[in-house]
């Protein structure tokens, strides 16, 4: 990418989450089954992880299926899920190739066996690359993760008592499911829309927020390069500090 010599390396955003937005609306802009939507936007993730690793960013944590999503039709629910099953099989050898480590955040156990499969294998077959995490927020949603976390603590505490005081918000972080690769620095939302959908919650709070009306099959690389010149430009308050 020549737009690179425009970026401070040291300036990067080390964790970038993404909500994937868009999918269903470009292809009816484009008279197509929404399916094939998802499998365009399934290609644009693979383009956006690789330019992500290129320019520095260690984490991509993107919203694949919410618990909401449930409700959509049985036929596009199980159309997705078979995108995600063949996805990841598709994707294990580039993965490996371009050492991008594939893990998964939400309610696992509840997606079909064969997506839980393929997930399981990528999984092991990634888990000694390095040069780039890529985590799945799959049947995920912001606040069952924060209620699982309360589930977690009450659990503790029934093992060993835990004092009020001791009741953190480090303690808390640590319960939730992206607690191995810290908060995102930067939230990109795509298609446009106002709201963040209940996608991480918790761990937004000093994000900073880029919103583009591009639908996700469109966002490319330049794209992305756009949200983290964008992201560079900013002057960051974190709970009142400048950097």
């Amino acid at each position: 990418m020549e737009e690179l010599s425009l970026l401070d390396p040291d300036k990067v955003p080390g964790h970038v989450a993404i909500i994937m937005d868009g999918n269903r609306r470009w292809a009816k802009q484009k008279n197509l089954l929404p399916m094939i939507g998802h499998w365009e936007g399934a290609d644009a993730l693979t383009q956006v992880v690789r330019a992500a690793s290129e320019l520095g960013i260690k984490t991509v944590t993107v919203f694949a299926f919410s618990t909401e999503n449930w409700a959509r039709p049985h036929p596009e629910i199980d159309a997705l899920m078979k995108i995600f099953e063949l996805y990841l099989v598709r994707e294990k050898e580039s993965m490996i190739r371009d050492g991008v480590r594939l893990n998964a955040i939400g309610k696992l156990a509840e997606l079909p066996s064969q997506v839980q499969h393929a997930l399981e294998e990528t999984k092991a077959a990634t888990k000694q690359c390095n040069k780039i995490n890529l985590v799945l927020a799959l049947n995920y949603g912001g606040r069952d993760e924060i209620r699982r976390a309360v589930v977690k603590i009450f659990e503790m505490n029934e093992k060993n008592k835990i004092a009020p005081e001791d009741l953190t918000e480090e303690l808390i972080g640590k319960q939730l499911d992206t607690s191995p690769w810290g908060d995102p620095d930067l939230l990109i939302r795509t298609s446009g829309e106002l709201r963040v959908s209940n996608f991480l919650l918790w761990q937004i709070s000093y994000a900073e927020i880029y919103v583009t009306d591009v639908l996700w099959p469109d966002f490319s690389p330049q794209e992305l390069f756009g949200a983290v010149l964008a992201f560079q430009r900013r002057r960051r308050r974190l709970g009142g500090g400048i950097i």
